[in-house]
């Protein structure tokens, strides 16, 4: 295809959580494709055309001095925030770009090294600071959290999180707690998955309560089928189950069923409804677990997304079924083999989940890629298995826009 305005970067993201566990922002993170000048303009205009109204808050972040130098200077205020790190503020010339920023009303985000802050003189120009705590912070503020849930006693210090502002690198549930429940930070970039799935070590996740209520109302108002698959798919652990279910004696069915619409019009609406009520009495409440579905979901939709658009639904449901149970052995706390071995699955989504090849796998391997602060990866993987990186920074955008 010809080049066009998103050809010149590379592109990866993260989402940034509040306190209710739901998305307060996004990250996209942009890195130059070669050592060439990059024309911003035409870029933050694709950009801008695509990020709907009402998607999550945008905020840019890069490491080459070149390419931010241009952000400072192009981007439109009413688009998105550019995070500034405090290593290219050393800058001279992109400390002048600082300044006039802010004097043109761009919403700038100060971003440094764990224990580190922004400069007095440089105070002024940002309307927020992205903090990584130290590990003598860390410590103190895990101290308060356990004082404040009766867990241990004496007199509490000043904690070193302060609100209102943004914090990233914070790997456990009790820290995320006092960050943005206790302190009132605006945010946390990244979510500390790992700990709080290893808090489920010894027990077993239940469904989500939120994703049935959902379902058995849409179900309870005669919404089409299309929702309701739509509906039953953003779950990843309620989708397992789901397979589970119907491919269960209990079910009673005369076949197999590996993809979530043949399920339901086999299985039937009145049952899916019976199903969930039956489990809801152990369903889960816990909000720490909604950004980890929410981002196994989005993996989803982003695979199912790349796929060229001349081909068929069936198989852009496998490959959203593929992205979307990815995962699932962190949510069982079990190995993948084990966990996929318990469904029918169509044999692309077993090789690209289980072999890491097959047809599937390159959609796996780059939707992966692009998850995190470093742009850079993504684009090796488009060469190698030859899709276009433009079509791909055009399909995370769209995906990420679409995403709340």
């Amino acid at each position: 295809m010809t080049n066009g305005a998103l050809h010149e970067v590379s592109m990866s993201y993260q989402l940034l959580w509040n306190a209710q566990r739901k998305l307060a922002g996004v990250q996209l993170c942009l890195a130059p494709r070669a050592p060439t000048h990059v024309d911003a303009r035409p870029m933050l205009k694709q950009i801008d055309q695509l990020w709907q109204t009402g998607a999550a808050p945008l905020q840019l972040c890069t490491l080459s001095a070149e390419l931010l130098a241009e952000l400072l200077d192009v981007t439109p205020s009413a688009l998105a925030r550019i995070e500034v790190s405090d290593e290219l503020l050393q800058d001279t010339g992109i400390a002048q770009r600082v300044l006039r920023a802010s004097q043109r009303g761009l919403g700038l985000i100060w971003r440094g090294e764990p224990g580190t802050h922004v400069k007095a003189a440089f105070i002024g120009c940002f309307v927020q600071h992205i903090f990584s705590l130290s590990t003598e912070e860390a410590l103190m503020a895990l101290r308060i959290a356990k004082r404040s849930q009766g867990i241990s006693a004496g007199a509490d210090p000043a904690s070193p999180v302060q609100a209102g502002q943004i914090y990233e690198g914070i790997a456990s549930r009790m820290l995320a707690e006092h960050v943005l429940g206790q302190q009132n930070a605006a945010a946390m970039l990244g979510w500390p998955a790992e700990d709080v799935l290893y808090g489920y070590r010894q027990s077993r996740i239940g469904l989500d309560r939120a994703a049935m209520l959902r379902l058995i109302k849409a179900i309870e108002a005669d919404a089409a089928m299309e929702d309701i698959e739509q509906l039953l798919g953003q779950e990843p652990l309620l989708t397992y189950r789901f397979l589970r279910y119907v491919n269960s004696a209990g079910a009673g069915l005369r076949r197999e069923v590996d993809a979530l619409r043949q399920g339901l019009l086999v299985l039937g609406l009145t049952r899916l409804k019976s199903w969930l009520h039956e489990h809801l009495l152990q369903a889960s409440s816990d909000r720490n677990l909604r950004p980890v579905h929410t981002v196994m979901a989005l993996r989803a939709r982003l695979m199912a997304s790349l796929l060229d658009a001349g081909e068929g639904d069936a198989l852009r449901r496998e490959l959203y079924l593929c992205g979307l149970l990815s995962q699932i052995d962190q949510l069982l706390a079990e190995p993948l083999a084990s966990a996929l071995g318990a469904v029918p699955l169509p044999e692309r989504v077993n090789a690209a989940l289980l072999s890491q090849e097959g047809p599937y796998w390159p959609y796996l391997a780059i939707a992966t890629a692009l998850e995190g602060p470093d742009a850079t990866v993504s684009d090796a993987l488009c060469s190698r298995y030859e899709l276009d990186s433009e079509e791909v920074n055009l399909t995370l955008i769209r995906t990420l826009a679409a995403t709340t």
